[in-house]
């Protein structure tokens, strides 16, 4: 073989190690050691209120229990109150969770809370009276493998504690 046939080579034999040496790095996340990230709705910022349309932005921490970043490529999610949607939607913002870290980000939610007035009026009604929220959301992560975990939170609120007098 001569000398410029195996220069020519070199750049495709460098990419095929390049890929190798990156597939070992997912295998972490096929293996059973591989232990579910944490995530939480730490909160929810209202930034504009009309009759038929609401926006929020959707405030959420990530804490990642594994030896490994963990890299996020998109969210889909429901938040329920009370049995009732609130919002729906996904994302495909991407985030790397550090390892046996955690990160914050954001999502902007556009609603329309109209159907369910009625519902949302009575929950406020008594601001002493819990509000039960349930979060359920898919992440997919990993880079050439992915996983999808599927993530469900469930607590309170209670109205009263929100109020700014």
């Amino acid at each position: 073989m001569s000398y410029l046939a195996t220069i020519k080579k070199t750049p495709a034999l460098l990419v095929l190690l390049a890929l190798l040496g990156s597939v070992s790095g997912c295998s972490t996340w096929l293996t059973g050691n591989f232990k579910k990230p944490d995530l939480q709705l730490v909160d929810v910022e209202l930034v504009h209120a009309k009759l038929l349309e609401q926006q929020f932005v959707l405030h959420f921490r990530v804490d990642n229990p594994n030896s490994k970043s963990l890299p996020m490529r998109s969210i889909n999610y429901r938040l329920l109150l009370n049995d009732t949607p609130l919002a729906t939607g996904s994302n495909n913002q991407w985030l790397t969770v550090p390892a046996n870290g955690h990160a914050y980000f954001k999502i902007p939610v556009h609603t329309n809370l109209w159907r369910h007035m009625k519902v949302v009026v009575r929950m406020l009604e008594k601001p002493d009276q819990p509000i039960h929220y349930a979060l359920h959301a898919d992440v997919k992560t990993g880079l050439l493998f992915s996983k999808k975990i599927n993530i469900v939170r469930h607590g309170d609120i209670i109205p009263g504690d929100y109020i700014r007098e």
